[in-house]
């Protein structure tokens, strides 16, 4: 049986509790499961619903992958989470080390009550959207209408406060990353 062709993802990167350590640590962490192509820039923006919580960084990374969403998010993306300390709790909008979603997996549509690509969230929320659009300019997102340059969202993006040092990190991370070698796929898992 052939093995499937990787597809293009987009992961949605946050953390409040020391993100300067956490996101380098997580992208280190996903490199050892997956094939990290780029990173967007990544922001500095306001706790939702918290404003007395610390700020977030937020950004996105394009991946390609051969793992269906369902392995990707419970088996990659979850365990990256709980290695570095990831504590889930009733509130969503709890401070945390590290929060990875797929926002985006190539052009499918997945409703399940615990998974939704693509994440509802893109259209709301300019710290997902314009780091997807950073990544992908002609991105469509599965069942809009139109180019998500086109959507709302993105003139709310003026109000995102770039993070220049975190970025410049990432960046230099994955270009050593390819220098040595490329991380594909590895196992049935990752």
């Amino acid at each position: 049986m052939a093995e499937p062709r990787p597809l293009r993802a987009f992961i949605a990167v946050g953390s409040n509790i020391e993100p300067e350590q956490n996101v380098p640590r997580a992208l280190r962490l996903l490199l050892e499961r997956v094939r990290v192509e780029a990173t967007s820039t990544f922001y500095r923006t306001r706790p939702l619903r918290h404003p007395e919580h610390p700020p977030f960084a937020n950004g996105v990374w394009r991946v390609q992958t051969r793992l269906e969403p369902r392995p990707l998010k419970f088996d990659v993306l979850r365990e990256v989470e709980r290695r570095l300390g990831r504590v889930r709790t009733d509130d969503a909008y709890a401070p945390r080390t590290i929060d990875l979603d797929i926002a985006v997996y190539g052009d499918r549509t997945v409703r399940e009550p615990d998974l939704l690509i693509p994440d509802p969230d893109v259209l709301e929320r300019p710290f997902l959207a314009v780091p997807l659009l950073e990544l992908e300019p002609d991105l469509r997102l599965p069942g809009a209408d139109g180019p998500l340059r086109e959507h709302p969202v993105i003139r709310r993006g003026a109000e995102l406060e770039p993070m220049p040092d975190l970025t410049k990190l990432l960046k230099e991370m994955l270009h050593d990353e390819r220098g040595t070698c490329c991380r594909v796929d590895k196992g049935t898992a990752g």
